[in-house]
């Protein structure tokens, strides 16, 4: 019978806790032992103080920053929600730094794709001042845009000696943090330009790995401008791609080949390839032979200039094999050589799940939009240009697509997510072929200057706009499917049979970063009856159950988009989540009848484990807690916590 710990995952711990798998014997009374470490390790310690490697004045501080646990919590909003009983989308306003730490254990090595759209760090965007001290009262105090001094916060201006110190400092400890999330099959996609390319490419090879760098993909952003220094129109941004394994595979849709199925070969579908290669009869002497039809007698000379892909020596095999095509074989073929004949089990035993689908080009399509065509998108689902410069849907479309062709049920993480795009991007896609994607979206609700076209149009901070974006991209989407259900006309890109509209999240969950809601024990000695009566009484003022429960599941690490569903069990409001995996009760009066109940709960529900949490305070003394416990225990419920 525990505490419950009020802090997030601790990454140090977990990370020495690998140690200990992987070297049990460099661990003495709980400590590391660094001469055994490097007798281990042998010959891959470098003793040389002269290296290579990328530093700048307080990386170490942002390391410490990524690992320091997080004390904060997500309080649900459910009024700024939409279909809250049923969406398993999330929108999460908060410092994206504390919700990282927040989600490690629910997300933990299972998000699919990550895409960011950072500060550039042009002088004219805002970058995060983190506070190692104490991030939550730090997060409150940019929420309101002021210094230690009362005064706005600043862009990082060039005129700032730490320039691209502050942005890297900012960069290390959220890409750190975000790598555990991605699963081993993988990746992130960050946008940036010239400003911080070099840098990040940098900070990516280390966090990432070198090896596990998978492309630069240029985008042009804009047509070349004509009032530009030195005469050249910078006209492209870059989007780096690094992989969290080699398990990472982009793919897009190959193109479709052509499959004969014939009575002589009953139940085996077949295709056609070249028998030919570009090489000479000098190169390849034993490829130069003239070929014949064993039923024909007809001859086939080799071109001496492009030989056959098989020997002579080969020939009889592949023969036998039904392998070789000739021109006599089927007159609908209108083929004038032999020919190579691939089966489609073949082709789908050697591309295994990727079978129909092509590598990507660095070069991306040409349907994919511009700055431009970002602005349009938001300014007509506004009538009013409310954001300025959002990335196109097709971009950021285009990477979830090469990302999620074979899992379409993937969890999809921006943690810069500005006017909500990529919210746009995930339910056009699972419009368009029939996906159940889910996005995770964070953004810091930085606030809209009064002289802007958002603020006059009644958006205080740019989390009001990203919200009500996802609210109406999400119905225009659903009218278009609906309409091209009903009418079976292509409004979308491809010609899939359209996904069901009922079927559709175009919902999501909101969740806002607070300070937790219970007290700490932070007694004062001059009043130590009132800090008692704190800690009897220990929900922070203004917090609901409800705020305590999602609390609760964030300790435990229970995906935030579960339903909850409520129960009423011998008087007291009871709360079961993942179909009784856990329950939770935080009435004052428990009772013997409730943990019956609870029992008969576990019954019905028949949950592989059940987990009980109840309030602390419920209990009028040790022993009716004890009793309590007993209860559970006895219909195997082992885990019984208290808070």
């Amino acid at each position: 019978m525990n505490k419950m710990n009020g802090f997030s995952a601790d990454i140090s711990n977990a990370n020495i806790d690998q140690l200990k798998a992987l070297f049990p014997d460099i661990f003495s009374e709980g400590k590391i032992d660094f001469d055994k470490f490097k007798q281990v390790l042998g010959e891959y310690i470098d003793e040389n103080q002269e290296r290579y490697n990328f530093t700048w004045n307080g990386k170490g501080k942002a390391l410490r920053l990524a690992q320091t646990p997080s004390s904060g919590t997500l309080r649900p909003c459910i009024e700024e929600s939409k279909d809250w009983n049923t969406s398993r989308n999330l929108y999460i306003e908060g410092d994206n730094l504390e919700v990282l730490k927040i989600v490690q254990k629910m997300y933990h090595g299972k998000v699919k794709l990550i895409y960011i759209d950072p500060p550039y760090n042009t002088g004219n965007d805002f970058v995060y001042p983190d506070d190692f001290s104490d991030s939550i009262e730090n997060y409150k105090k940019i929420t309101g845009q002021l210094d230690d001094y009362g005064k706005k916060i600043s862009t990082n201006s060039e005129s700032n000696g730490r320039y691209h110190t502050d942005w890297l400092n900012m960069m290390y400890p959220r890409l750190r943090l975000a790598k555990s999330l991605i699963a081993d099959d993988g990746a992130i996609f960050i946008s940036i330009d010239d400003n911080e390319q070099k840098n990040l490419l940098s900070l990516c090879n280390e966090i990432f790995g070198e090896e596990n760098y998978v492309a630069t993909f240029p985008w042009r952003k804009r047509t070349a401008k004509s009032d530009v220094p030195f005469g050249i129109s910078q006209d492209y941004e870059w989007v780096l791609c690094y992989s969290k394994t080699i398990q990472f595979i982009g793919c897009i849709d190959g193109k479709e080949r052509k499959y004969y199925e014939t009575d002589d070969l009953p139940g085996r579908t077949w295709r056609i390839h070249d028998l030919t290669k570009q090489t000479s009869a000098s190169e390849r002497p034993n490829s130069f032979f003239t070929m014949i039809n064993p039923k024909t007698g007809r001859e086939f000379p080799a071109n001496p200039n492009r030989t056959w892909a098989i020997t002579k020596d080969t020939f009889d095999q592949y023969y036998s094999e039904n392998r070789i095509v000739f021109p006599d074989d089927y007159d609908f073929l209108g083929i004038t050589k032999p020919a190579f004949r691939y089966f489609k089990d073949d082709d789908e035993k050697k591309a295994g799940e990727f079978f129909g689908y092509m590598p990507v080009s660095t070069k991306l399509p040409d349907n994919i939009g511009m700055s431009l065509d970002g602005t349009k998108e938001i300014s007509s689902l506004f009538e009013q240009k409310i954001f300025s410069f959002p990335k196109p849907v097709s971009l950021i479309k285009f990477w979830i697509d090469i990302s999620t062709k074979m899992s379409k049920d993937s969890i999809i993480l921006d943690f810069f997510s500005g006017s909500a795009t990529t919210a746009h991007a995930v339910m056009q896609l699972n419009a368009e072929d029939g996906g159940n994607r889910k996005f995770i979206l964070v953004q810091l609700p930085e606030l809209c200057g009064e002289d802007t076209e958002a603020f006059k149009a009644g958006y205080k901070n740019i989390c009001e706009i990203g919200k009500e974006r996802i609210r109406r991209a999400g119905d225009r989407i659903k009218e278009e499917l609906k309409e091209k259900k009903s009418s079976q006309a292509s409004l979308f890109e491809n010609d899939s049979p359209p996904s069901d509209p009922q079927k559709l999240d175009i919902g999501f969950k909101v969740f806002k970063l607070d300070s937790s809601n219970l007290k700490k024990w932070n007694p004062d000695y001059q009043n130590i009856e009132n800090s008692l009566d704190d800690m009897v009484n220990n929900y922070v003022s203004g917090r609901s159950e409800l705020d305590v429960v999602y609390e609760i599941l964030l300790k435990y690490g229970i995906d935030l988009a579960l339903p909850v569903s409520e129960h009423i069990i011998a008087g007291s409001r009871v709360y079961s989540i993942g179909a009784g995996a856990l329950v939770i009760c935080l009435d004052d009066h428990v009772s013997k009848a409730l943990a019956l109940g609870i029992v008969q709960l576990k019954t019905e529900m028949n949950p592989e484990i059940m987990r009980v949490v109840m309030k602390d305070k419920g209990f009028e003394d040790d022993s009716e807690k004890t009793n309590v416990k007993e209860i559970l225990k006895s219909v195997g419920i082992e885990e019984f916590v208290t808070v």
